[in-house]
């Protein structure tokens, strides 16, 4: 008998992947959580029934968040990674010698330990003598941090259930406020194709830009995502995404991806019409 997963994109969407078997599932105290072994993505990672990543493509998502404001500010030491319990996010910022310490914080300590378990490849990386893991809300852990960090990735689920508080007005100033005088925040920022993913879009853009001085959206293509057409948002107190980005800099610390390249970073910037018009709407 065949069995397929089948992530639901919209009502009348759905991506269906075949399934040689399921290796785990469990009822955390904050969600349902699966692991799935398939032929053409490798191990897929489900929450609440959504996919959250795939070995087969997750270096696209877990570079694009990482490196786009890695490559533009010139001095990190010191990042907060909210979400990211996978480890895919801190895998890409371990590349980084001049990193001196990185906070992630992750709600489900389940997932973590899952992703040790079935994705050590990704998740080894959260064993680095730089990370410090804390399994509390992501809202109420940066209420009380000022002038900490110089870079944030909000490497969050979906803006509904148990990660709806990361997608506030009140979060995205929190942020703010934790981020040095030059720091730079990056978010996932959902697909602009869909209908209700476009109105996410807009809504997590609309408060971001009444925040940060600087925003831009940036793309990338992910093909186990809805659409496969997914943005980023890059909010920064000081440096531009285009006008800062010292590419020769990046290309010298000899760090190793498969999808980024500061030739590719000009590039992600440039949106198609429909989404210049989508974000202008809020803007």
């Amino acid at each position: 008998m065949e069995m397929w997963f089948s992530d639901e994109h919209t009502e009348d969407v759905k991506l269906s992947i075949r399934i040689n078997e399921q290796l785990f599932s469990a009822q955390s105290e904050f969600q349902r959580i699966d692991v799935l072994d398939s032929r053409e993505f490798g191990r897929i990672l489900v929450a609440d029934g959504d996919l959250m990543l795939t070995e087969k493509d997750e270096f696209i998502y877990h570079e694009m968040i990482t490196h786009v404001p890695m490559a533009v500010h010139p001095d990190v030491k010191d990042v907060l990674v909210i979400g990211g319990g996978d480890g895919g996010v801190v895998r890409e910022l371990i590349k980084y010698e001049d990193i001196r310490h990185i906070d992630v914080v992750e709600m489900d300590p389940l997932l973590v330990e899952v992703c040790r378990k079935y994705i050590p490849q990704i998740a080894c990386s959260l064993n680095d003598e730089r990370v410090e893991i804390f399994h509390e809300d992501g809202l109420r852990f940066i209420r009380s941090k000022t002038d900490k960090y110089d870079l944030i990735i909000i490497d969050s689920p979906n803006p509904f259930g148990p990660g709806e508080g990361l997608f506030t007005k009140e979060f995205y100033g929190n942020c703010y406020n934790a981020l040095r005088e030059d720091g730079i925040m990056v978010n996932q920022n959902e697909s602009p194709f869909y209908t209700e993913e476009a109105f996410q879009c807009q809504r997590m853009h609309k408060r971001i830009v009444e925040t940060f001085p600087i925003c831009r959206v940036y793309q990338a293509h992910l093909p186990s995502y809805p659409s496969g057409h997914w943005l980023f948002g890059f909010a920064s107190k000081k440096y531009h995404p285009l006008e800062d980005l010292n590419g020769v800099a990046w290309k010298l610390k000899g760090i190793r991806t498969r999808y980024y390249e500061p030739r590719l970073h000009a590039g992600v910037f440039a949106l198609p019409v429909y989404v210049e018009e989508l974000l202008e709407d809020v803007e």
